[in-house]
């Protein structure tokens, strides 16, 4: 089944490429997308809610999508402003090589797509952007929020979208828990929007 290969480093499953259509901004982009990789047949419910809620990116800004799969989140951001720079990554092997293809294809140049250990580590995040993966597991999920939010920049903010039936509510208070202030900023269709931003005097990555 899908959930049980869309985060693993190198997925087994093998079948034909789909090509989907993205709604950017002004445009739509074509993209290809593989089995073994998350909503392999186009935009999911979540991923859709959360670009509905998701603010555009300021100028100049920087922003991480977190678990990027084939790529929607990044180049919709990319699209929004095109002045900023998305980094965007995946533990999927196979995720990164089709967020990196479908961006580069659409000429969305200010997309970056690499694993998750290549990010530079001085960078500091003016907007997360994440459907995060909760069949992970809760500790695991946490963990990867916790270590992601811990590099936002002053007055950054990550914008999640977690499913009420998946745990939403609990994973709010789980990063409250550990120094993350986390507002409720929508709900809709199962879903919750989530704004989390780092409370005064909270840890910070390590550059």
């Amino acid at each position: 089944m899908q959930h049980e290969q869309y985060f693993a480093r190198t997925p087994a499953s093998r079948g034909a490429e789909r090509t989907i259509e993205l709604a950017l901004r002004g445009r739509t982009a074509t993209c290809t997308t593989l089995p073994g990789v998350f909503s392999v047949r186009g935009v999911d419910k979540g991923t859709a809610v959360l670009l509905d809620a998701v603010p555009d990116p300021a100028p100049d800004s920087t922003c991480l999508d977190l678990g990027c799969g084939w790529g929607p989140i990044a180049m919709v951001l990319a699209s929004r402003e095109p002045s900023a720079t998305v980094w965007a990554t995946d533990v999927n092997e196979r995720a990164c090589s089709l967020a990196s293809s479908n961006a580069r294809r659409n000429g969305l140049a200010n997309v970056h797509v690499v694993g998750p250990d290549a990010v530079p580590p001085e960078l500091r995040f003016d907007m997360i952007a994440s459907n995060p993966p909760a069949r992970i597991g809760r500790a695991a999920m946490l963990r990867m929020l916790l270590d992601a939010t811990a590099r936002l920049a002053d007055h950054g903010a990550a914008w999640l979208v977690v499913s009420r039936h998946l745990g939403a509510d609990s994973l709010a208070a789980d990063l409250a828990a550990e120094g993350r202030t986390v507002e409720r900023a929508g709900s809709k269709r199962g879903f919750r929007i989530l704004r989390v931003s780092l409370t005064p005097g909270a840890g910070r990555g390590t550059p």
